[in-house]
């Protein structure tokens, strides 16, 4: 059989990896659109970002790794459209035939019209030229607008002040994070980016006399799923490629992982779509059993980390569009600390900063009685 992965990414990588890893021996061919290697992206906003490590550690394998395992890597080729009925991907270099398709290509930075159009340089993060191109920018004095306090945001704030970059954030919400953590726990990251020296200006829209004031602006307002290609070729798409548990899409030999996929997960009960590191890891591991016919659900509770400043933090599980009805905390905001969102007395989501010894004991805890308050 021949496998086609289209994405070159974390999760396009952790699919072509797997099989080899559970002695699938046909072939595998992986189209990427960027001029690299599969790499991971975390480090683009973290690590990179502040200069501790170099773009070379960003890397899943090298190329040397690809020859020996016999993984058709080819970057700098575009997927153009899939004919589902042959089994065929029409790329800008020609036709490939599969068996199996995977689909991994993705989001894409939301974009400001506003900060498109303003005369200040603007940047994205999404790619190791990104990531490169804002390091440079990032001088002590100048002045930085950033567009939204998610992920991205504050960790781009971050190190843009470890830089000595002036630095205002904008945020529409009225705490950072907030749709996320809720203002129990959102409230300690607006007090950590303030005592850091950054100015948060939170509760109103960013104005374009705003953006005219900075040196440089920086987007971080979401990113979009990469699902063109899958709706073109008749996929079934509602923010993301829907796919089952064992993430198969509409099409039997035609299967979805990473930012794009909206999974029916078996433990949520729902339809959920994860645009993190650990989940691009475990779908394509996911992938690949499907593939050999191992048929092993993917039913990992979403997972993500961030480092800010001497604040390092993990979360697991998914709070949802049902919400929560309270936080239960353990801990000091200003050190260590463990929390809990609880809904029905059980936990839907768990969070611990700066108390790795917790890690197991939080992930484990999700799904399950909250402690005793």
């Amino acid at each position: 059989m021949t496998v086609v992965i289209v994405g070159a990414g974390l999760a396009g990588a952790s699919a072509a990896e797997a099989l080899r890893e559970r002695g699938y021996d046909g072939e595998v061919v992986v189209f990427g659109v960027e001029e690299h290697l599969p790499y991971e992206r975390p480090p683009l906003s973290k690590a990179v970002l502040l200069g501790d490590k170099e773009v070379d550690s960003a890397y899943v394998h090298d190329d040397a790794w690809w020859r020996e395992h016999d993984v058709d890597i080819r970057p700098g080729v575009e997927v153009q459209s899939i004919d589902l009925a042959a089994r065929r991907v029409v790329t800008s270099a020609g036709e490939q035939a599969y068996d199996w398709l995977v689909l991994a290509t993705g989001s894409e930075p939301r974009h400001l019209r506003m900060a498109d159009d303003a005369p200040t340089p603007v940047h994205y993060l999404r790619t190791v030229e990104d990531s490169l191109a804002l390091k440079n920018a990032l001088r002590a004095g100048n002045r930085v607008a950033i567009v939204g306090a998610g992920w991205i945001g504050l960790e781009v704030a971050a190190a843009a002040r470890a830089a000595g970059a002036e630095v205002t954030v904008h945020e529409t919400a009225d705490l950072p994070l907030l749709a996320v953590l809720g203002p129990e726990v959102a409230q300690h990251f607006a007090d950590l980016h303030r005592s850091h020296g950054v100015d948060l200006r939170l509760g109103s829209a960013v104005t374009a006399d705003d953006l005219a004031e900075a040196d440089l602006v920086v987007v971080g307002i979401g990113a979009a799923p990469r699902t063109v290609l899958a709706e073109a070729a008749g996929l079934e798409v509602d923010d993301g490629v829907l796919v089952d548990e064992l993430l198969r899409t509409s099409d039997d030999h035609v299967l979805a992982i990473g930012d794009i996929a909206s999974e029916q997960h078996p433990v949520l009960g729902r339809r959920v779509r994860v645009e993190h590191w650990d989940n691009a890891i475990g779908q394509g591991k996911a992938a690949a059993a499907t593939i050999i016919g191992a048929a092993e659900p993917y039913d990992r509770v979403p997972y993500f980390f961030t480092d800010q400043y001497d604040l390092g933090m993990e979360y697991w599980g998914h709070v949802g569009p049902d919400g929560y009805d309270r936080v239960v905390t353990r801990g000091d905001f200003t050190g260590a600390f463990r929390a809990w969102w609880v809904r029905d007395d059980t936990v839907v989501a768990a969070m611990q900063a700066n108390d790795w010894d917790a890690s197991d004991e939080m992930r484990a805890s999700v799904g399950q009685a909250p402690p005793s308050e």
